[in-house]
């Protein structure tokens, strides 16, 4: 992988121009996951995989690689307001170096800043509150990655 998420995003960009992409909100307790056809560049929310256990995380993941065939994954990178790095950066760029090893996917990389607060605001519209949030709340943030990276300009065709 190389160092930085802009160096990763436009290599994975310049070759991937169509097929199924998997989006991923890395968290310690939970993964949110969202999918999306890189021709319509529209992410949409899959599931969440609620295991803190690696195995059981790796194996439900090799289920959705199986079913959905993805030609991309996107892993949301974790940072401060700032830009700073913190411990959680560092996990969420080694989760991306773990899915490109295990099941030989390019991983891209993106910011995602805000993420969570957004799929709470999301959510919040459309009358989803307090608790009932929880089991939705990590792939809609998933889903605002996945948004971010195909709205991206480095994601054109």
């Amino acid at each position: 992988m190389p160092d930085s998420a802009e160096e990763t995003i436009a290599d994975v960009a310049s070759v991937i121009l169509s097929g199924t992409v998997l989006a991923f909100d890395f968290g310690v307790r939970r993964i949110g996951v969202a999918i999306g056809e890189y021709e319509l560049r529209l992410a949409h929310p899959l599931t969440t995989i609620d295991q803190v256990m690696t195995k059981p995380r790796f194996e439900k993941i090799a289920e959705l690689i199986e079913a959905w065939q993805p030609v991309l994954l996107v892993v949301g990178l974790s940072v401060h307001a700032d830009g700073a790095e913190h411990e959680i950066t560092r996990l969420c760029q080694r989760f991306a170096r773990r899915l490109e090893g295990r099941f030989g996917i390019p991983v891209a990389m993106e910011d995602e800043r805000y993420t969570t607060a957004i799929a709470r605001l999301t959510l919040e519209e459309v009358g989803i509150t307090g608790k009932k949030q929880r089991p939705m709340l990590d792939q809609i943030a998933a889903q605002h990655i996945l948004q971010t990276f195909f709205d991206s300009s480095h994601a054109a065709s």
